[in-house]
């Protein structure tokens, strides 16, 4: 059995994200990524950066050159966002798969290629392919990232029911969490053999934890500080009326980004963010609220 990371990205995810998000998406290095690997022992890395292959030459020549690396193999791999903004991940690719495709055909491009799709986060809040999961090859039961915890258990019950083959996805885009989540897979350590049990679910979750609260926030504020000008376009574009209130909290944030103010703001924003998921995942609220931007139905749905 060989340990795997089946969902991370490093620095070559920025700037592949799509045009509805920041371009700013992880400050993960090559030599932090693979560091973190080996101290997570793992066997085998898929990163999976954002609509793209760019960073796989460059990780797997870095490793080449270091002999501590030499028991770790890299194999590619992305996450595509659907024209619907939800997110598939692809394993085995030789070339790019088009992002801003239907699900159907980023799925028949990944067939054509031999490649194994999962389907990530299933049912979180923004990105997910909620009951279309079951198009993909695999279905990932528990993210890292999910920290809401009502989407990671909603998958959960619908993976018990469709008896589905099951990961879990780390979703790591800061170093510490490469490897938070990993899975045995049953097979030799070698592409073909990997993706031939991958689709006859000859694999396993060993683990599964969470992101920490300090984890998210690491996240957050890397997002935020490098993105004021795609922050200022989105509100123009989506929310208007409020640009200015938006432009004042970006201001109060970079004067207070180290005040313990923020983790009072993170615990609100978690407390509606678990509330909205609830009422979406359990009690049949609208799943696309956030992909439509119906700001009143957000608010309602917290309250």
């Amino acid at each position: 059995m060989i340990r795997t990371e089946l969902h991370c990205h490093n620095v070559y995810s920025n700037g592949h994200v799509g045009e509805l998000e920041p371009p700013f998406d992880c400050n993960v290095s090559i030599n932090e990524q693979l560091e973190k690997s080996l101290k997570s022992k793992l066997d085998v890395l898929f990163v999976t950066n954002h609509n793209t292959l760019d960073g796989f030459k460059q990780i797997t020549d870095y490793k080449n050159n270091h002999e501590k690396f030499k028991n770790l193999k890299i194999y590619p791999a992305a996450e595509i966002t659907t024209d619907k903004e939800a997110h598939v991940l692809v394993y085995g690719l030789h070339k790019e798969i088009k992002s801003n495709q239907t699900l159907d055909e980023i799925l028949d491009e990944a067939k054509s290629q031999d490649a194994v799709t999962i389907a990530p986060h299933p049912f979180s809040l923004i990105d997910a392919l909620r009951a279309d999961s079951l198009k993909c090859d695999l279905f990932e039961v528990f993210n890292s990232s999910n920290i809401d915890i009502y989407s990671n258990k909603k998958a959960e019950i619908f993976a018990k029911e469709k008896n589905l083959f099951t990961i879990a996805g780390s979703d790591s885009h800061v170093a510490s969490t490469i490897g938070r989540c990993t899975n045995l897979i049953h097979s030799e350590n070698n592409l073909d053999d990997i993706l031939y049990a991958m689709k006859k679910g000859k694999i396993s979750i060993e683990k599964m934890e969470y992101v920490t609260r300090r984890e998210v926030l690491e996240h957050i504020q890397y997002k935020i500080e490098n993105s004021k000008e795609y922050i200022d376009q989105y509100v123009k574009e989506f929310y208007p009326k409020y640009f200015w209130i938006f432009n004042q909290m970006y201001k109060s944030y970079m004067f207070t980004r180290k005040s313990f103010i923020w983790d009072a703001v993170f615990k609100l924003a978690l407390f509606g963010l678990r509330r909205i998921s609830y009422k979406i995942n359990f009690e049949g609220y609208d799943p696309y609220a956030f992909r439509t931007r119906d700001t009143p139905t957000i608010t309602k749905m917290i309250f």
